[in-house]
């Protein structure tokens, strides 16, 4: 197994994920989520360095994976966990999504023509569920046979788990988007240290991610969530 990086415009091979280590293998038909922090992999910037939080965000990974398979299989890869060893196994078809469209832009119709579609499709499956994803860069998605496939569902938080504080992620989420989510939740008048109703940071979330996906699908999005 490989460490698997983002190449983005000017700045180069980049991690993948900010919380586990990125693997795949040599033909690119196993993405592996390494929920272990690995400091070569993270080149010193490492963002969750507790075991527990660690040990926590994989437990969600499990959770929600085994909840969408459950419900919506097409809509995640095919998987294999690896209990003790805090790996879970894709089956994914090359690189994700963003990479495949060089890690630039906000439309991805060049790598799959239908892929706001298909993502508004996911984001439904979600709200349908009653929960709540909070990480859905354009690499949390690959591509198997025409079909987009979500992961990352370690920031995910179900209906009943309504008491959670923006500051109580913050170690989640990368200094480019908090640069952005923060003015807004000043503006907002939005205290970090508060409990915040999970409806309000899901629009949060969605218009931080405004730089990586037309503003349609966020609209999009959001609306589903407010109907």
């Amino acid at each position: 197994m490989n460490y698997y990086y983002n190449n983005v415009p000017g700045k180069g091979l980049c991690r993948n994920n900010l919380i586990y280590t990125s693997l795949i293998n040599e033909d690119k038909t196993k993405f592996i989520q390494w929920y272990y922090n690995d400091t070569d992999y993270h080149k010193g910037q490492n963002q969750v360095v507790d075991p527990k939080l660690m040990k926590e965000k994989f437990s969600r990974e499990v959770k929600y994976l085994r909840l969408m398979q459950e419900h919506y299989p097409h809509l995640v890869p095919n998987y294999y966990i690896d209990i003790s060893e805090y790996k879970i196994y894709l089956d994914i078809e090359g690189p994700d999504m963003w990479e495949q469209a060089g890690c630039q832009g906000r439309d991805y119709s060049s790598v799959l023509p239908n892929w706001k579609e298909q993502m508004l499709e996911i984001i439904q499956a979600h709200k349908d569920l009653g929960i709540y994803k909070y990480s859905m860069h354009p690499s949390s998605y690959f591509i198997v046979d025409g079909q987009l496939k979500s992961i990352n569902y370690f920031f995910t938080y179900s209906a009943d788990e309504d008491n959670l504080t923006p500051m109580d992620v913050m170690s989640h989420i990368s200094e480019d988007r908090q640069s952005v989510l923060i003015p807004a939740m000043e503006k907002m008048g939005i205290d970090v240290n508060v409990p915040q109703p999970l409806n309000m940071l899901q629009g949060l979330c969605f218009d931080s991610f405004r730089n990586n996906f037309e503003d349609d699908v966020m609209d999009a999005a959001k609306a589903i969530y407010e109907s």
